[in-house]
């Protein structure tokens, strides 16, 4: 019997963060994805602090429209958050999903808002 679907996906998130790492010059950008909702953090992984946090439960997020349009304001908006915070340069952990639909659409937001990874 093979691994289930999030035995393989927590499989694939350590191999991950074995070599993505944040730093305060180049933070984590870290995506955690749920059936209803996305969320996006800048982490600090030296300080172990988050600086810098959307999703798309805040106030400012329009939840009309699919998830993969909403996925790409909560980029849009994790990108303003961290330019007013001072931070350009961003490494992006996708945290075991796929690079595809919503979590490619976060991160093309956050491409569009102005990070740069």
């Amino acid at each position: 019997m093979g691994l289930s679907k999030t035995e393989r996906r927590h499989r694939i998130k350590r191999r991950i963060r074995k070599v993505s790492f944040g730093t305060a010059t180049k933070p984590r950008l870290a995506v955690f994805r749920s059936n209803k909702e996305i969320y996006a953090q800048i982490i600090d992984d030296n300080a172990g602090t988050t600086l810098v946090s959307a999703s798309s439960r805040d106030k400012g997020i329009d939840g009309k429209g699919t998830k993969i349009e909403v996925a790409s304001q909560v980029g849009k908006a994790i990108a303003e958050k961290a330019l007013k915070a001072g931070i350009e340069a961003i490494a992006f952990d996708r945290g075991g999903n796929l690079y595809h639909g919503r979590i490619k659409s976060l991160a093309e937001g956050a491409r569009e808002g102005g990070l740069k990874f």
